[in-house]
């Protein structure tokens, strides 16, 4: 299956690859440390949150967004941000659709 993405390939004079753009928060999140957790992620779970739903906001990103990134409706991944721990396999789509790695989201 073929994800929908906000990548954009942009080619010099000769067709070849010269740059990529990416989506604002997609880039953030790529300036994260692998497997490293920002304190504001930490800091919304300690307070209550979903792993998914702090990297969510940490990463200023609609419920929206993220499904479209995922290629699945609003409200499904609104009821996959409810679980505290996710399967694996969902774990490693939103981490895909963050930008992020899936051991992240294991809080």
């Amino acid at each position: 299956m073929n994800a929908p993405t906000d990548v954009q390939i942009i080619n010099d004079e000769y067709g070849n690859p010269a740059f990529v753009v990416i989506p604002y928060a997609q880039y953030l999140a790529q300036k994260i440390e692998p497997n490293l957790i920002p304190h504001d992620v930490v800091s919304r779970v300690v307070d209550g949150a979903t792993p998914i739903r702090a990297w969510r906001e940490h990463l200023n990103l609609t419920q929206d967004e993220v499904a479209k990134r995922m290629g699945i409706s609003q409200p499904a991944f609104a009821q996959q941000e409810t679980v505290a721990k996710p399967r694996k396999a969902t774990r490693e789509k939103i981490a895909a659709a963050f930008g992020i790695n899936a051991s992240q989201l294991e809080l």
